[in-house]
């Protein structure tokens, strides 16, 4: 019976596990770092563990070719990844956008399913494992770790990336595959909290406001998007900026963030709300200019932004300034300082170059009998979803390959 090891006991690698068990002719041991499987899984969706999405496109995927994961996306579709679960005994619920969660709202339930799944006779399970080095010898490979060491025939790589280095986000997968003659991209944070200059975002800590942001370095528009935002000490979150956060970390310094509160209505429709506003309450501060359509701080922002007295009574406001109110509330500019670190962030952008692998096996062209997955590998997607659904599929595929 052929021996498989697989190291990294997260989405991807107990998917392989469970795959490369299934023909019942080879020995799966599964080797993980933490004292657990799957501990980052658990922290996924809030907690509620957003396991694919039903609407999912190529363009939903990033790296240097993304094309790379079309086949295994296909294979694999988030339909057939839900049938995977069901047959494990998960129910899931569908929701907006077409994200799907498990029926009890809860990720231990999508880790419970797992680890039944891992429970077979051909698969044995070396928790709180660290591996340190591997080599080939001839056509096998020597894993070694503190205390032991064993032989295999065939080997996966799916340690995941180096994002949410507090539950388990290692650089392991990356040094082993470079030891073994790979390549890998430049890594960055994606899905994190975008940090700008604090005066302003830090005036509405707090306060979640729905969105359109426009991420730009000088002139050039680098991307935009829609959704939740949310104010903090030092930045902003939510799921738009978490979309937009691996585009800043790219471009480097001289990034900013225009923030749209209206972006159902033209520039033209909020003067003349505000302007309606001015008229029917003149002696009102002019801090509650926007009371009625955006929060109280929001609105308490905007008059600072722009200058302007927040106590003043609205019939002291100009026409300059109302179009000033109406600009700033259709794009308050927040200078970025950075992106958080890899120890917030969700995902890795980058990792190992796709070219030295098999779209169809998920099998190294460098060395034979070598497999990755997952994370580790430079492909990363957008929030709802995505990140898992590519974890299950090039799992999947790559124990269904050996």
């Amino acid at each position: 019976m052929a021996e498989v090891v697989i190291i990294g006991g997260g989405a991807s690698g107990m998917a392989a596990a469970i795959a490369a068990a299934e023909s019942g002719e080879h020995h799966v041991t599964l080797i993980e770092r933490q004292a657990r499987v799957g501990r980052k899984l658990l922290s996924t969706g809030n907690g509620r563990c957003n396991l694919t999405n039903l609407e999912l496109k190529i363009e939903n995927f990033h790296g240097e070719n993304p094309a790379f994961a079309q086949y295994a996306l296909s294979l694999w579709s988030p339909e057939r990844v839900l049938e995977f679960f069901a047959e494990l005994g998960l129910m899931t619920v569908t929701e907006y956008g077409g994200r799907v969660y498990p029926l009890s709202n809860q990720a231990t339930s999508v880790l419970d399913v797992l680890r039944f799944g891992l429970e077979k006779p051909n698969i044995s399970l070396l928790a709180g494992t660290g591996v340190e080095s591997v080599r080939k010898k001839g056509k096998s490979f020597h894993i070694s770790w503190e205390g032991g060491s064993m032989e295999c025939d065939k080997l996966i790589v799916a340690c995941g990336g180096c994002a949410g280095s507090k539950l388990g986000g290692v650089m392991d997968g990356y040094n082993i595959l470079k030891s073994l003659g790979h390549s890998r991209t430049s890594l960055y944070p994606s899905l994190t909290q975008i940090r700008t200059k604090p005066e302003i975002p830090r005036s509405m800590k707090g306060v979640k406001v729905q969105a359109g942001v426009k991420a730009a370095k000088g002139k050039k528009l680098l991307a935009e998007g829609s959704g939740d935002l949310l104010f903090a000490d030092n930045g902003v979150s939510g799921t738009v900026v978490f979309e937009l956060s691996r585009t800043v970390a790219k471009a480097g310094e001289g990034c900013a963030l225009d923030i749209d509160f209206f972006e159902n209505m033209e520039k033209a429709a909020v003067k003349k709300y505000l302007f309606a506003r001015k008229t029917a309450r003149p002696m009102a501060p002019a801090r509650e200019i926007f009371s009625g359509a955006l929060h109280s701080r929001v609105g308490l922002a905007l008059c600072k932004y722009v200058g302007i007295n927040p106590e003043s009574p609205c019939a002291e406001l100009s026409p300059a300034i109302i179009d000033a109110l109406a600009s700033a509330a259709k794009a308050l500019r927040l200078e970025v300082t950075g992106v958080s670190g890899f120890e917030s962030a969700q995902v890795t952008a980058g990792g190992m170059a796709t070219a030295e692998f098999n779209p169809k096996t998920m099998e190294s062209k460098i060395v034979p009998s070598l497999y990755a997955c997952g994370e580790v590998l430079d492909i990363d997607g957008d929030c709802g979803g995505y990140n898992l659904q590519w974890a299950w599929a090039s799992g999947l595929l790559a124990g269904g390959s050996v």
